[in-house]
């Protein structure tokens, strides 16, 4: 071939590899395009009562208006099955444990580990029980979910990418998501009990009693100023694990932390003008898609007038979970109550299902259950289940798994009444006898009272009985059928006008043991919103707000005060780095964990260097023989134990190799100063921003590499941490922000870090994104319309 030729060759196999290339982005780009939701139009349905009309506004939120409730559930469930199906999608396959037949083999370990509580078999028995309305509810929201994914141009994108089609959404499927909660709200009770047990094995009982307390100087009850903390003594001895084998590096504690969410309230006599307020904002992963998709639902209220209920929706069921009514306004924070207990049975070595319970010998039931695995051989795997739950096998040794979440009504559509709650004591009653992880709800009416129950079911525990540890069944069982309704606990009208949780202890009375602790908070966060509650003089709801965005560093600031104590004159000799520490620690610091300050880096991360000191090698021993549990799972309040430690030097505790502690604070400072150092930066770059970067996105984002950029609002540089009311980490934080007055919800607040939309391509995938992030305030209600789609009867024949 003469060089004329090849480059005429060559210049034709560039223009036609260009072709295919943008031939390829052309069908791809005409792909994404086609499977964008309808925002405008008609949509003929057979089935519906009347006209159901959607209204879009400038940022995507949709207002819903039908002529009955069900109507309404069919338009709703059209909206989430062309927005955000993918999403509903894994969350019944989270639940069920079904996700390795979507993505594959690497999802098996999940799906093992969910499959052992057959929620799908549950979901299915659920079905069978609930009361004709809100299966008929649930029937009509199932069929708009279909509808509406049905009517999209194409799959959406993640079926695509995965190269398989969706499958039809089922009535069951509605019952798995609320499921689906009960392992992002409960789902670490298993672990927390086997490493309390671990920990009860292998301690003394005066060794525990100070190793696990159950009451701090930190506590902030809402029924009493403080609790005095249970600290007992320290034994001549500690245990023998203690400081052994401690990791390099930092322990990484987030990947323990708590799920936790604020609420707050203030009485009609605390607002400016005569109203309640309630904020909420409940702290779980963020995502992309975002978990909550906002809506407003009006509808005839059967009284001649119109019910409008406005918040936030869980994509999958066809309820408002938090918002508005009109008359009475709610919000939701966990509320770590022990809700689930180990029962070791004694297995009968000559029958292997027979297992001794309490009330003797019982022939357990053999389930064989089929994991299905895209790409793969499907894998079966057997569940042995019990009266009292099914059987966990862990070194040799059988546990029931006796969790609330398996008890008949523990999924149920009731938090639908709240819709129509005309009173606080209306709403509390729909409250206790919701199916739903237990929650602290706080709710208030439009005249004027405030109150706190659970929403949720609870264990009918003996009040006087704390089992927070496995046990045999030898002992008297913990509890058998969930508690009455009528004997929840509740706070109502309290006298200083407020109330607030974060995850903390909620009670000092006896009315606790109900709840009991399921890993309660240390208290730290909510005692900053009490605080910042009572200093609110007749507050409005932009005042009310801002207590969410108090990124104070009151709770780390005692852990700097601690640093700069030790790092004195002789701790300095010789020794540059610590030097630099202690001038970073005075130099960088503002008082808040703020994205420059280099200084709240620095002592958080000396509180975690401490923790490493002592119980990170524990935490590599529960690894192993505990179920992955760790020190933070069995105790939340751990930092008040080491700082005790600290205060009282009890010299029979110090970790091995350690002359004093003294050294152990010195060891735990060098400790954080390698690890920030390690890659070659310097103290003085190892700003909070640098750190707390938030990391948001799509599941599929990494696997896109470069193109997954539009699959991600990640890199921005936040204020606020874990104890205090700002909780943000890159991850993970205030999922939604609320305030609003019930009658009043023009002037309410709602922030979320995404959009309704869960397509890259839609203007409305990261709408609200930046004041979310920016702590903007911005409008309960939506805006004007700017999209417009319509539902009208179909009629036979057309």
């Amino acid at each position: 071939m003469t060089p004329s030729r090849l480059r005429r060759w060559a210049l034709r196999s560039v223009f036609g590899l260009l072709l295919l290339v943008l031939l390829v982005a052309m069908a791809v780009w005409g792909f994404l395009r086609a499977s964008l939701p309808q925002l405008d139009g008609e949509v003929p349905v057979h089935g519906l009562a009347g006209t159901v009309q959607v209204e879009r506004d400038g940022q995507g939120v949709p207002t819903v208006r039908g002529e009955n409730r069900l109507d309404v559930a069919y338009a709703t469930g059209y909206l989430h099955g062309q927005d955000r199906f993918f999403q509903m999608d894994l969350l019944r396959r989270v639940a069920a444990g079904e996700l390795a037949g979507l993505v594959g083999a690497a999802a098996l370990e999940t799906d093992r580990d969910h499959r052992f509580h057959r929620f799908r078999a549950r979901a299915e028995a659920a079905l069978k029980t609930l009361p004709a309305a809100e299966l008929q509810l649930l029937e009509r929201y199932t069929a708009g979910a279909n509808a509406g994914l049905a009517a999209l141009g194409a799959r959406p994108f993640e079926y695509g990418l995965l190269r398989t089609q969706p499958e039809p959404w089922q009535p069951a499927d509605s019952l798995l998501v609320v499921w689906a909660m009960y392992f992002e709200l409960q789902g670490k009770q298993e672990r927390r009990e086997f490493g309390r047990g671990w920990l009860r094995s292998h301690s003394t009982p005066e060794q525990l009693a100070v190793l696990l307390p159950e009451a701090t100087e930190f506590d902030t009850p809402i029924d009493a100023p403080a609790i005095a903390p249970s600290l007992g003594p320290f034994p001549a001895t500690a245990p023998g694990w203690l400081g052994q084998r401690a990791p390099a590096g930092l322990t990484a504690l987030e990947a323990s932390s708590s799920v936790g969410s604020n609420n707050w309230a203030l009485a009609a006599s605390r607002s400016k003008d005569g109203r309640v307020l309630i904020a909420d904002d409940m702290h779980l992963g963020i995502r992309l898609p975002h978990i909550w998709y906002r809506a407003v639902l009006q509808y005839p209220d059967g009284q001649g007038g119109v019910r409008r209920v406005a918040g936030v929706t869980l994509p999958g069921a066809p309820l408002v979970v938090v918002g508005s009514n009109g008359r009475v306004a709610w919000g939701f924070t966990n509320s770590y109550g022990d809700y689930l207990d180990l029962v070791e049975l004694a297995r009968d070595p000559a029958q292997p299902l027979r297992f001794k319970t309490a009330a003797g010998w019982e022939t357990v039931r053999q389930h064989r259950e089929i994991l299905r695995v895209k790409g793969g051989e499907p894998q079966a795997m057997t569940v042995l289940e019990s009266s009292l739950g099914p059987l966990r096998e862990i070194g040799g040794r059988y546990y029931a798994v006796h969790w609330v979440a398996h008890q008949p009504g523990a999924v149920n559509l009731r938090l639908a009444e709240m819709e129509g709650a005309a009173n606080l004591a209306a709403a509390l009653a729909v409250a206790n006898s919701a199916g739903m992880p237990a929650q602290n709800m706080l709710a208030g009416d439009a005249s004027g009272h405030i109150g706190w129950t659970i929403a949720g079911p609870l264990p009918g525990r003996d009040a006087s009985l704390a089992a927070s540890f496995p046990y045999d069944s030898t002992q008297p069982l913990g509890w058998q059928t969930p508690r009455a309704p009528a004997d929840y606990p509740r706070l109502l009208d309290p006298v200083d006008g407020q109330l607030w949780t974060a995850n903390n202890r909620q009670l000092a009375g006896p009315e606790y043991r109900k709840l009991g602790d399921g890993g309660a908070d240390i208290g730290a966060r909510a005692r900053q919103i009490r605080d910042g509650l009572t200093a609110l003089q007749k507050a409005d709801e932009k005042a009310v707000h801002d207590i969410g965005l108090d990124d104070r560093a009151l709770f780390i600031d005692a852990w700097r005060k601690r640093a700069l104590q030790v790092l004195d004159p002789a701790a300095l000799a010789g020794q540059p780095a610590r030097s630099e520490f202690r001038r970073l620690l005075e130099q960088s610091w503002d008082g808040h964990a703020s994205v420059k300050s280099v200084g709240y880096r620095l002592a958080r991360n000396y509180m975690h260097g401490l923790y490493t000191e002592l119980f990170g090698g524990l935490d590599k021993q529960l690894e192993l023989e505990a179920k992955g549990s760790t020190y933070v799972m069995a105790n939340p309040r751990w930092p008040a134990v080491v700082a005790r430690l600290l205060d009282e030097q009890p010299p029979g505790w110090l970790p091995p190799g350690r002359s004093d502690w003294r050294a152990v604070q010195l060891a735990a400072i060098d400790r954080v100063i390698a690890d920030l150092t390690s890659s070659g930066s310097t103290l003085e770059a190892s700003s909070w921003g640098l750190r707390n970067l938030t990391s948001i996105e799509h599941p599929f984002a990494r696997r896109l590499g470069i193109l997954g950029s539009w699959l991600s609002a990640s890199g921005e540089a936040q204020a606020g941490d874990e104890h205090m009311p700002r909780v943000a980490g890159p991850s993970f934080g205030q999922s939604e922000r609320m305030v609003v007055s019930p009658g009043h919800e023009e002037q309410g607040i709602l922030t979320l870090p995404g959009g309704p939309s869960g397509h890259p391509l839609s203007p409305y995938f990261l709408a609200g994104h930046a004041a979310w992030l920016k702590g903007e305030p911005a409008p309960f209600l939506p805006g004007p319309a700017v999209h417009t789609l319509k539902f009208v009867p179909e009629i036979w024949g057309e």
